[in-house]
């Protein structure tokens, strides 16, 4: 296995013996080093975004002090649920490696095949309703004026 994939599956027995989270398991490695690793904490944490790759990608950002973490590299033990993606290239990771897929996840019980699905159109339970759209599109006019305003 993986060194750094044999961190990530450790993470996630560990969150599963402790009755901390499900099994996945998150390491960010930059330059050959671990930078941070962790495990899904959703139980533990009672929050629904505590997933593992979201918890590592925290605790990279603290360990180096950027929100940028271009040049790092994610070891998952399972592909990265569509909120863990999109914390994923917000954090402008560019390389994933993960273990097991959404077919094994939706077999232990998880959604994250069911959310694939809705990114391409199928089966949405949730209805998304525009509101005050030209009010809060007006926000984006006071950050374009800002001189101070730091992109990401």
């Amino acid at each position: 296995m993986n060194r750094f994939m044999k961190i990530a599956y450790d993470e996630a027995v560990d969150a599963m013996l402790n009755n901390e989270g499900g099994p996945f398991g998150a390491v960010i490695v930059k330059d050959g080093k671990v930078i941070s690793k962790a495990h899904n904490s959703v139980l533990l944490s009672k929050d629904p975004t505590a997933h593992a790759e979201i918890n590592a990608i925290r605790a990279a950002s603290e360990v180096l002090g950027t929100f940028e973490l271009d040049g790092c590299t994610l070891y998952t033990s399972c592909k990265p649920c569509p909120m863990c993606l999109g914390a994923i290239f917000w954090a402008r990771i560019s390389t994933v490696y993960y273990g097991a897929d959404e077919e094994d996840a939706a077999r232990g019980g998880f959604d994250d095949k069911r959310f694939y699905e809705m990114l391409k159109g199928k089966n949405i339970d949730v209805k998304l309703i525009e509101l005050d759209a030209k009010q809060n599109a007006k926000l984006f006019d006071i950050w374009l004026e800002k001189d101070d305003k730091k992109m990401y």
